[in-house]
């Protein structure tokens, strides 16, 4: 038996992720955005070992979802589903980030360095990472016009790096990235041509899987195949420069990285 925290895990594949655990006798942690949000899946939560509430919006938030977890226990896994699409505007969190990159790459960056370290993390990324740009000068969409595909897509691309630069610098944890593919969820809408079900098995199965397979670090998954990631997401230089611009964006230092005192 395993204890898995998940984020976002009211509705979508966060939702159907955290019953399946559940249903295979697994302790799991549910995250809900509110107490409205909670409230909706008031009967999964009943039988959970704990639900966290915050917003993953708000850097303080985050910081209280991390302690509310802590207090529970220490995690065997995380699983990072949490995740917005397409914003309309950039939109500004509490301490001035565009809302897409301060939910899809600083609140998973910050709840890494922030939760007791398990022995397993599962980052979602998407297929549209390929379209990302590597370029770290704008990350937060300061200057150039708001393009809510383009700051999606790098968002993916950031966080499927990010689960790469963990996995090498730390050796003691599986972290992986995950691609669940278009499926039909409130994200991808009702006509997403991809299997529900396999866009959260791969999850479960990295999060307590003891099969050889899946006890691996440093993949980019998709309906439990490993795939080739873009060429970004495995180079070093770009994962110790991209976790660095994070600490600067967050001001918290997760791991020493090149050039950085």
């Amino acid at each position: 038996m395993s204890r898995i925290f998940i984020t976002g895990s009211t509705d979508g594949l966060g939702l159907a992720a955290a019953r399946t655990l559940m249903n295979e006798g697994h302790d799991v942690v549910l995250h809900a955005r509110s107490r409205e949000r909670a409230a909706a899946i008031s009967e999964t939560s009943a039988t959970a070992l704990g639900l966290v509430i915050g917003d993953l919006a708000s850097a303080a938030e985050t910081r209280s979802i991390a302690e509310q977890v802590n207090a529970i226990g220490r995690m065997d896994a995380v699983i990072h589903n949490a995740g917005i699409y397409l914003e309309r505007s950039r939109g500004e969190t509490p301490e001035g980030h565009a809302k897409t990159l301060a939910v899809n790459v600083l609140a998973p960056y910050l709840l890494t360095a922030w939760i007791t370290r398990p022995d397993r993390l599962i980052y979602l990324t998407s297929g549209m990472h390929r379209s990302g740009a590597s370029s770290l000068d704008d990350i937060d969409w300061k200057r150039r016009p708001w393009n809510a595909s383009q700051a999606y897509s790098e968002s993916k691309l950031y966080i499927a790096t990010l689960a790469a630069a963990v996995a090498r610098h730390w050796p003691d944890v599986l972290s992986n990235a995950v691609d669940p593919g278009w499926v039909p969820t409130k994200m991808g809408g009702a006509g997403a041509p991809d299997d529900l079900e396999m866009g959260h098995l791969t999850q479960t199965w990295l999060a307590t899987s003891d099969d050889g397979a899946a006890k691996v670090s440093g993949g980019y998954w998709y309906h439990r195949e490993r795939r080739e990631a873009a060429a970004e997401v495995g180079d070093a230089a770009l994962q110790d420069a991209l976790v660095g611009r994070l600490g600067e964006l967050t001001g918290v230092r997760m791991f020493q990285v090149a050039g950085k005192a």
